[in-house]
Formats: structure tokens, sequence, C-alpha cells
């Protein structure tokens, strides 16, 4: 009986020792990098109402859109580009992909000069009211709105120490 015990414990122990050598002699795939980190220069929004929601961001922002047809418009900022995309025709590029106004989990964020008197320019544009000028305790000074399709916007200011 103990050389029974021994016999199976030595053919697992070739088994697992064959199963690591197999997948040591197996080609590996090749990891390739361009040595660059990725870069977020883009943001697209994905809306029903690609008017309406150009009309806000403009307001809002105070930059004129760079339009390509009706269906997609961009906002150029210093650090990458709000774009604005309609839903039907991203349906058509990449079907199944995107929900318009169905954000919940992403805020977009924008470093303003000065928090408390944005709040008051944006009393008349923004109809949503997350949060009014508050300081974070990360050192931010913060206002939070929604967009018209729902999305969270949060205009900052770093606080000085």
């Amino acid at each position: 009986m103990r050389i029974n015990a021994f016999r199976s414990a030595g053919f697992l122990l070739m088994a697992f020792l064959g199963a690591a050598v197999s997948q040591l002699a197996k080609p590996q795939a090749k990891v390739v990098s361009s040595g660059q980190a990725p870069s977020l220069i883009y943001t697209c929004l994905i809306t029903n109402d690609v008017k309406r929601l150009m009309d806000f961001y403009e307001r809002i922002l105070q930059l004129k859109p760079h339009a390509s047809g009706e269906s997609y418009v961009e906002f150029p900022t210093d650090a990458g580009t709000l774009a604005i995309f309609g839903a039907e025709a991203q349906e058509k590029y990449i079907p199944g992909s995107a929900q318009a106004g169905q954000n919940r989990s992403v805020i977009l964020e924008f470093n303003v000069a000065n928090v408390d008197l944005e709040y008051s320019r944006l009393q008349g544009i923004v109809r949503v009211w997350v949060k009014p000028p508050t300081t974070q305790p990360w050192g931010t000074r913060s206002i939070y709105f929604r967009d018209p399709d729902g999305n969270l916007v949060d205009f900052f200011s770093r606080v000085k120490p």
C-alpha cells in the first residue's frame, strides 16, 4: 500500500513537471511597445441632439466649435478636445457601441481661473446644479453641474495653500 502511494505521488509529480516543461517550450508572444505611453487627447460625447449640446458647451466654455457636418463638432482646449457626435452617426460607424445620454460614471473636468465667478456667470445657462462652489479636501475649489444630456461637469481651480 505504501509503494502504491509513492507510485501515485511519483506519477502526479511527473505529470506536473511535464506540463510545466511543455509550457516553457511553447513560444511566447513578443511584447512590442512604441515606447510612448498613451495620452488622452479626445473625449467624445454621444448625443441625440448635437446642436443642443454644442450650444450648451459653446456657452459654458466660451469657445467656438469646429463643426464637421451636422453630426460632429469639436471644442479644442489647451489640454485636449471635447468632441460631440450624433448617436445615429455613431451607430453607423460602430453599431451597438454607445447609448446617448446614459453616462453616470464620468466627470468632465475643466480647469478655470475663478470658480466663484464661473458659478455666477453660468446661472442663466446651467439648469441642473449638483454642488455649489466648494473647496474640496484634495485642494481644488469646484462647482458640479449636469449638461443637457445629464453628463456631470466640474469646473475647478486649484486652491493656494
